[in-house]
């Protein structure tokens, strides 16, 4: 560089530095905290956002002892709910799920409880684990898929839980249904009465006539 520019360059690079208090390894130090604390409350947000849509897609049925996730965004059908299980419909699909609560009062087995409910239907396929559940597929004989979970508690009831779609939605619906079958968990039901009859349902689906 030609000597006669040198007495221009370095005030230039005086004044250029003159505007920064700290030095510049700070800054990038800083730079870093900042952004690795905004992405732990943005990893905290999305955490608390996710656990509050799983709590509110639960279902949990105290007075008959039994709990299910629902998929997300489906509607609760008020009038074919009461306090032994309820229904839930994504009705632009044609879809449901009903989750019920049943007596048995003629303590059936497991075994004839099937036979009784595979008359009529189509395709029948399922599993028995041990003697207290069942799980099988089948077709209704309407176009339409139907998974079901059945388990038989320790006092002789049932819960029976049922997912039916459109058979042309097989492929969309049937790991829908299943993830959905795999949450249905018993529990001891709680005394009658014991606090607002006992059910509980997903908080984010709204009520249908």
């Amino acid at each position: 560089m030609h000597a006669r520019f040198m007495p221009l360059i370095i005030p230039a690079l005086l004044l250029g530095g003159c505007g920064r208090s700290e030095p510049v390894g700070n800054i990038a130090s800083e730079e870093i905290a900042n952004a690795a604390q905004a992405a732990a409350s943005e990893a905290r947000n999305v955490t608390e956002a996710e656990a509050e849509t799983a709590a509110q897609r639960n279902y949990v049925n105290s007075l008959r002892g039994f709990s299910i996730t629902m998929p997300e965004g489906w509607t609760r059908t008020a009038a074919s709910s009461n306090e032994n299980g309820t229904v839930y419909e994504d009705a632009g699909a044609g879809a449901d799920i009903r989750v019920f609560w049943s007596p048995n009062e003629s303590d059936k087995d497991l075994q004839q409880i099937v036979e009784g409910m595979s008359q009529g239907a189509e395709a029948v396929d399922g599993d028995f684990s041990g003697t207290n559940e069942y799980r099988g597929t089948a077709n209704d004989g309407e176009g339409n898929s139907v998974a079901v979970r059945l388990i038989r508690k320790p006092d002789g009831s049932l819960v029976t839980a049922t997912f039916v779609f459109p058979e042309m939605l097989a492929e969309q619906y049937l790991s829908i249904g299943q993830k959905t079958l795999d949450t249905l968990k018993i529990f001891d039901a709680e005394a009658p009465g014991a606090a607002d009859n006992g059910v509980t349902p997903a908080g984010n689906a709204a009520d249908a006539d």
